[in-house]
């Protein structure tokens, strides 16, 4: 096996992602950016955003967390320190543990293209620490269009979705909804989650009570909806109405005490753009949006002590923002300026219901989260100007915000009001060596807040910690030719006050750290056929110096060297894909806090697509053919997961699917 992985990782370091367009990559006001595109017609698996980008990027890793609602990793960054968009509206997930990050409350099915910004470099939006991920869905256009999908695949996945739009001149609207579930998948040892859980108890891991109380439980239930409405009243102005309804139910987690009754999401969006006003506006537009997340989890599908009544946590999300901003034509480039603004609340109860009658008792106000505001104001400007063959983009953005427990009375907690105020800035040179080659070199500096879990929770936190600031430094190139094109980049980032959570002292604290690494990205059209593409990634991670009582150094989240390679054939109306995807084995981890060494891997998976018709083509795949066990995501103990209940500290780890087969159909006009 370990010759296998080195083999893949070496053809790797040669070869990139077939999806991702290299000639899509490209400078857009203050930031580089990579654009994957075609999400909805690529990724026909399940609607799980996280498994798509981490196919399509190999700088983006998956946090297996269930069968469908799946957290990613970004340069050895997750939770808050990736900012995540729906086009222009913010969404948090409403679980402490994560079980509903922001990327599972989007459909890739409504997905156009996603953008992934690596580094602090973007000025518009709160929070863009060390990246920023947006996922934009699709846009109405005038003329009639429509698509059908329909899909079965392994261990009981069933699908079906379709979206229908049009418009004139004047008016603009796309419908789009769907529908899918699946059963527990199974594993390379043929384990589901019911018997991963078995396993890992009888291993010592977790007690009996959190064991599933039958085998036969489905895996998720999701259906999704989504409206647009565009409107031009007058050749200059545009208005844009959207509205995004996401309901999953009973999604298992089987490596935490708790699985999701629901994740309810809603996003209400409002935009208006003014076009050509003058001498000073190019365009002056307002966005505006508000989400909402509902997210109740219990142990209802557990054995527990007593199988008269569960437990519910019941958690609650949401935000409101708004964003004005100008462009203008200044001095032979372009400036950007405006104002961002948002407030998030996050609050939580906790509620006993009885099996029998379905009758709720002890409802309590959590502690955990107690009812927190985020609120945020801000100024941004960034301003771009070529000279020759010199392209130069600077930004800045002034941060102001309060964050408040509406609750206090905690133990812990010594501060229940904390106010932060901080300076961005970030300047990219791009040098166009040719026609062919650029060379660019970025300075960033970037902060965010702490969120109300690390701020605030009952046990973990002391309502004390400073904002994390990135100090970062990116090199790269980019080529292209006729045939073939490559991207280089190397980065260096000096995280002060990194927030991190300390397993033996049982709180988040601030710790000085260093984040380096590289990325490649490739492709060649041997011929108007065949295609090779290729993307790697390398992380290293440390802390300046362990944290109090511990001597590791290593960070956690930091996935060692990992490379994604296919090979696409594509001749009149068919085209097969072969793809690995290989990861190095993951050893330098930070066992004080919980991670574990994960074994090294490479997954073969194959997909063949045939267009009938003009309007209609099938899709076959296998993912994993070769029906490998392996595991991605590490046990970092910022999240509680099922562990071991002696004196070990071994967690929990969920494997990946073994082989799993799909079939869709789909039409289109």
């Amino acid at each position: 096996m370990k010759r296998i992985i080195g083999v893949s990782l070496a053809v790797s370091t040669l070869l990139i992602a077939e999806t991702i367009d290299l000639g899509a990559i490209s400078v857009e006001g203050e930031r580089f950016s990579t654009e994957i595109k075609n999400i909805s017609g690529e990724e026909l698996k399940s609607a799980d955003l996280a498994d798509a980008l981490s196919r399509n990027s190999a700088s983006i890793t998956m946090l297996r967390g269930s069968g469908i609602a799946n957290d990613i990793i970004l340069r050895g960054q997750k939770r808050d320190n990736i900012n995540v968009l729906i086009d222009d509206a913010k969404l948090y997930g409403g679980c402490p543990n994560r079980m509903d990050p922001a990327v599972t409350h989007i459909n890739a099915d409504n997905i156009e293209s996603v953008k992934i910004v690596e580094g602090p470099y973007d000025v518009e939006n709160f929070g863009t620490l060390s990246g920023l991920v947006v996922a934009e869905t699709k846009t109405p256009t005038k003329e009639p269009n429509g698509d059908v999908n329909l899909g079965i695949g392994s261990y009981g996945y069933r699908k079906a979705s379709a979206s229908a739009g049009g418009g004139n001149e004047y008016i603009r609207a796309l419908l789009s909804a769907s529908t899918e579930r699946s059963d527990q998948y199974k594993d390379g040892n043929g384990d589901t989650f019911y018997d991963q859980l078995n396993n890992a108890v009888a291993q010592g891991m977790g007690m009996n009570a959190n064991r599933y109380s039958t085998s036969d439980l489905r895996s998720y239930e999701k259906k999704t909806f989504m409206g647009k409405v565009f409107i031009n009243p007058a050749d200059n102005q545009e208005i844009r109405l959207g509205y995004t309804l996401n309901r999953s139910d009973n999604v298992l987690y089987p490596s935490r005490m708790m699985d999701a009754d629901r994740d309810d999401s809603d996003i209400y969006t409002f935009g208006y753009s003014l076009y050509d006003l003058g001498t000073f506006s190019k365009e002056l537009a307002l966005e505006t949006y508000y989400s909402k997340v509902e997210h109740p989890m219990s142990n209802k599908f557990r054995i527990r002590p007593s199988s008269a009544t569960y437990n519910t946590a019941d958690m609650d999300s949401s935000v409101e923002g708004a964003k004005v901003k100008n462009s203008m034509d200044l001095g032979g480039g372009e400036l950007v300026y405006g104002i961002d603004m948002s407030k998030r609340n996050w609050d939580g109860k906790s509620y006993v219901t009885n099996v029998a009658t379905g009758v709720i008792s002890s409802v309590t106000d959590l502690s955990t989260i107690p009812d927190v505001d985020t609120t945020n104001k801000a100024l941004f400007a960034h301003y771009e100007k070529t000279i020759d063959r010199v392209n130069v983009q600077v930004g800045a953005r002034y941060d102001d915000t309060d964050i408040k427990a509406h609750r206090k009375g905690q133990t812990y907690v010594q501060r229940y009001d904390n106010d932060y105020e901080a300076l961005s800035a970030n300047a990219i040179v791009t040098y166009k060596a040719t026609d062919n080659v650029d060379y660019f070199i970025g300075f960033g500096k970037a902060s965010r807040v702490p969120d109300a879990r690390e701020l605030y929770h009952a046990a973990r936190s002391t309502g004390i910690l400073d904002q994390v600031t990135n100090y970062e430094t990116d090199l790269g190139f980019k080529a292209h030719y006729d045939n073939a094109g490559v991207k280089g980049k190397i980065f260096y980032s000096d995280l002060k006050d990194y927030i991190y959570y300390n397993a033996d002292a049982t709180k988040y604290v601030n710790v000085d750290a260093t984040i380096y690494g590289a990325a490649l990205d490739a492709y060649y059209d041997f011929s108007k056929a065949w295609t090779i593409n290729y993307g790697m990634s390398y992380l290293k991670g440390e802390k300046d110096k362990p944290l109090a009582g511990q001597s590791d150094k290593d960070l956690a989240d930091i996935v060692p060297l990992r490379a994604v390679t296919s090979l696409t054939y594509h001749e009149a109306a068919h085209t097969l894909k072969t793809e690995v995807v290989a990861a190095k084995r993951w050893d330098n981890v930070d066992s004080d806090n919980g991670e574990q060494i994960l074994g090294g891997y490479a997954v073969l998976n194959v997909k063949y697509n045939y267009k009938i018709s003009k309007n209609f083509d099938v899709t076959v795949g296998i993912d994993n053919l070769f029906d490998k066990t392996y595991a991605v995501s590490n046990t970092y103990k910022d999240l509680t997961l099922i562990n071991y209940s002696g004196s070990d500290d071994t967690v929990m780890l969920i494997n990946e699917p073994g082989r799993y087969g799909y079939i869709n159909l789909h039409y289109s006009f």
